[in-house]
């Protein structure tokens, strides 16, 4: 499977779109698209317009509505679902809130907060037009096989950045393959654990679990920022030990 790159105007969200190798009987590939965040539906329309390619379902590493906030535009454009981790199912219905939108009051949430608030008007939109997708599917456990038509994903349960963070590991068949890191892991950084359902010792256990159990030959897109390796990770990032 291959990999593309969609990079949202708002906090800068890499969207992936992941491009089944199967070639249907109309000519066209199946897809999936993860991550969809604020401004990315032109551009993801856009690329599927291009090389033929059929969404069946659209995923979230979590439910951050950085990550979440195009999503609806995308699953009612194809009449798909959104898919995530149940643990973080409930951030939909009430993206801002479970960020802790306060209205001015002081500490890391509120300043993300802000930064999202200002980060919106400057692409002209509000808190308020955010709209939930009409059909949203959750999974569940410690990992779980994820089939969407010729689309095939590991989602690796990874708590601590959110409760319901999850890795999407591609098999990239005769190339290396890709782990969708979404704001787990960084090029040479983790995702922060100072924010309403964060959890450092989550996060901890993640990193010495999940992430270092990764296949070192792995490419990492990660939800924000450049992409990068597990074995480079591994080497030089100073949460990793590196």
């Amino acid at each position: 499977m291959d990999v593309r790159v969609v990079v949202a105007p708002v906090f800068g969200t890499n969207c992936c779109v992941v491009v089944a190798d199967e070639v249907r009987s109309d000519g066209r590939r199946d897809c999936v698209v993860v991550d969809a965040g604020a401004g990315t539906a032109d551009g993801v329309v856009r690329l599927l317009d291009e090389h033929g390619l059929v969404p069946r379902a659209v995923l979230a590493t979590h439910g951050h509505v950085d990550h979440t906030w195009d999503a609806a535009e995308v699953c009612e454009a194809y009449d798909v679902p959104l898919r995530l981790h149940e643990a973080d199912a409930y951030r939909i219905a009430d993206p801002f809130g479970t960020i802790g939108f306060t209205g001015g009051a002081a500490g890391p949430a509120a300043a993300v907060s802000e930064a999202l608030t200002q980060a919106l008007s400057d692409f002209g939109r509000t808190p308020r037009d955010y709209r939930a997708p009409a059909r949203i599917e959750t999974f569940e456990g410690v990992a779980a096989d994820l089939v969407a038509g010729d689309v095939h994903l590991r989602a690796l349960h990874a708590p601590g950045h959110t409760e319901g963070s999850a890795l999407f590991v591609v098999d990239g068949g005769a190339r290396p393959g890709v782990a969708l890191s979404g704001d787990v892991l960084f090029a040479g950084g983790v995702g922060r654990t100072d924010l309403p359902g964060a959890d450092v010792d989550a996060m901890l256990a993640t990193l010495r679990g999940v992430v270092a159990g990764l296949d070192p030959e792995l490419g990492v897109v990660p939800g924000h920022g450049p992409t990068t390796t597990v074995r480079h990770e591994l080497a030089t990032n100073p949460f990793l030990g590196g």
